[in-house]
């Protein structure tokens, strides 16, 4: 069953080709939000080993740029929509429920360009300033971050629309448990990776995570599957605004 979920994260997280099919209920897909953590350490281990490939050629900047352009194709820029359309709606000045129709509108209007310019800019640009010494842990863990985001907000979280939609049975199916065990797995990797500075950002980026989700929650009442890519983004670029300050 663990197996399974794990399985069925990674297939939905990222691009990875899986050779098999697997069936998995709404409740496979909520509580498998406990190895969103696991998911994202094996994207930054993919990055991370392109990292040593491409330092080789390149100066620092134009790798940045190469691993953020890895880490969208390994994930399909789904968050990254998540995060677009979370700030059409949010920052639309409309009510609930126009908002809720501006965040399904596949259109990208002006608010949902300059947050995912901005998310990728300020991206670049922590990347590229963090010490080549220090930058693979650092490239190691930032998609952990952003996915014990998802996991965070999924578990706290209510499904603000009616009806079925992509993030309903995430929300739905997971909870407190899945949110202590999940948390668990990432404050062992960061401890792992880190030491306890790892110890020290994960509990940060917990809490980034907790407020962001309930900054977004209050506008709709409730989260949707957008609203956690988006948490997942934001709390990334903040994993990596503290690395950069801890480091």
């Amino acid at each position: 069953m663990y197996i399974k979920r794990a399985i069925l994260m990674v297939g939905f997280l990222t691009r990875i080709p899986i050779p098999f099919e697997i069936d998995g209920t709404e409740e496979d897909y909520g509580k498998g939000l406990v190895f969103a953590p696991v998911v994202g350490l094996m994207i930054g281990g993919i990055i991370t080993a392109l990292f040593y490939i491409l330092k080789r050629f390149f100066p620092q900047g134009i790798t940045s740029i190469l691993l953020i352009a890895a880490y969208i194709i390994l994930t399909g820029g789904l968050h990254l929509d998540g995060l677009g359309d979370t700030f059409d709606g949010i920052f639309s000045n409309r009510s609930r429920e126009r908002i809720l129709e501006i965040m399904r509108d596949s259109r990208i209007g002006t608010n949902a360009l300059l947050a995912v310019v901005c998310v990728i800019i300020l991206d670049y640009a922590l990347l590229s300033s963090i010490s080549v010494s220090y930058l693979p842990r650092a490239l190691l863990l930032f998609p952990a971050a952003g996915r014990i985001g998802s996991l965070i907000g999924a578990g706290i979280s209510v499904y603000a629309r009616e009806g079925e939609g992509l993030g309903k049975s995430f929300i739905d199916c997971c909870g407190v448990k899945e949110i202590l065990q999940g948390s668990i797995i990432y404050f062992l990797l960061s401890l792992l990776v880190l030491g306890t500075k790892g110890l020290l950002l994960a509990a940060l980026t917990v809490m980034t995570a907790f407020f962001t989700v309930r900054f977004f929650s209050k506008k709709v009442g409730g989260a949707t599957g957008d609203i956690l890519g988006a948490v997942c983004e934001l709390n990334q670029t903040f994993f990596l605004i503290l690395f950069y300050l801890v480091k």
